[in-house]
C-alpha cells in the first residue's frame, strides 16, 4: 500500500544504488518496488528504472531518476539519532567510506550528494541541558567537530 506521505528524492540515474546502500546501512530500511519507465522520458528510455520505493529508518521514500537537472543540497537532510559512539562511528564511516564527504557538527554527505546529520542522543541531551553554561560548553565543543565525539561532548558538558 502506498503511504499517504512519501519523500521524493531526485537522482541522476542512481536511485537504485542509493536505495540499496541506505537499506544495507541503516536499521529499519529496505528497498521496495522498482518501476521501469513505460516510455521514453527526458532523462531516460523505455525500460529504464524510473523510480524505486524504499524506506530509510522507517521513512517512506521514492527515488526518482530524473536526470542531472537538480542536485541535493543541505536544505534537506536526514537526521539520524545514534545511541552510542559505536553506532555514530559505524554510520558516519559507512557514508564517508562509500564516496561521501565529511562536513561539520555531525553533518556529512553521501556519494549522491544527500546530506545526513549523524547526531548522538548524548549531544541532543547536552544541548538541552537546563544548566545553560553546560549546554554552551557542549555546543562550543560540537562546533569544533566533524564527526561527533560523545566523550568530548560529555567532558565539555561537565566542565
Amino acid at each position: 500500500m502506498t503511504p499517504k506521505n512519501t519523500l521524493c528524492l531526485w537522482y541522476d540515474g542512481t536511485a537504485v544504488d542509493a536505495a540499496k546502500f541506505y537499506a544495507a546501512t541503516f536499521p529499519d530500511s529496505a528497498v521496495g518496488t522498482i518501476f521501469r519507465a513505460p516510455g521514453d522520458y527526458p532523462a531516460g528510455k523505455e525500460g529504464d528504472v524510473l523510480t524505486v520505493e524504499f524506506t530509510v529508518v522507517g521513512i517512506p521514500c521514492l527515488g526518482l531518476n530524473g536526470g542531472p537537472a537538480f542536485k541535493h543540497s543541505e536544505a534537506f537532510s536526514f537526521q539520524i539519532a545514534t545511541d552510542d559512539q559505536a553506532e555514530t562511528d559505524r554510520l558516519w564511516n559507512a557514508i564517508i567510506g562509500n564516496g561521501g564527504q565529511a562536513s561539520e557538527c555531525g553533518w556529512c554527505k553521501d556519494r549522491w550528494g544527500l546530506s545526513w546529520q549523524i547526531t548522538p542522543r548524548a549531544l541532543t541531551e547536552a544541548l538541552a541541558d537546563p544548566d545553560r553554561a553546560a549546554a554552551k560548553r557542549a555546543f562550543d565543543a560540537m562546533m569544533t567537530m566533524d564527526k561527533i565525539d560523545i566523550a568530548a561532548i560529555e567532558a565539555a558538558r561537565r566542565g
